[in-house]
């Protein structure tokens, strides 16, 4: 597997954290941010504990989770009769 860029602020690199999708110029797993918004950390609180990352790539990060869902779990649309 070679390193591959998922946007502008997101890798995955076999290379850091095991091939882990993080935060490009990071060793910070989305998943762990991600986890951290559920649990109700504000923005700023993770900008506060993650000097690293900048508002817009914790954006992406939630932009295409997001993305992904609506993509894995998309329910067809139902054509009236």
């Amino acid at each position: 597997m070679k390193r591959t860029e998922i946007g502008k602020y997101i890798i995955i690199d076999p290379e850091i954290c095991h091939g882990q999708i993080t935060f490009k110029g990071t060793r910070i797993p989305i998943d762990t941010v991600l986890a951290l918004l559920a649990k109700g950390y504000s923005m700023e609180q993770l900008l506060k504990s993650y000097p690293e990352l900048t508002r817009a790539a914790i954006e992406e990060a939630v932009h295409l989770a997001t993305e992904s869902l609506h993509l894995r779990y998309r329910v067809p649309l139902q054509v009236a009769a």
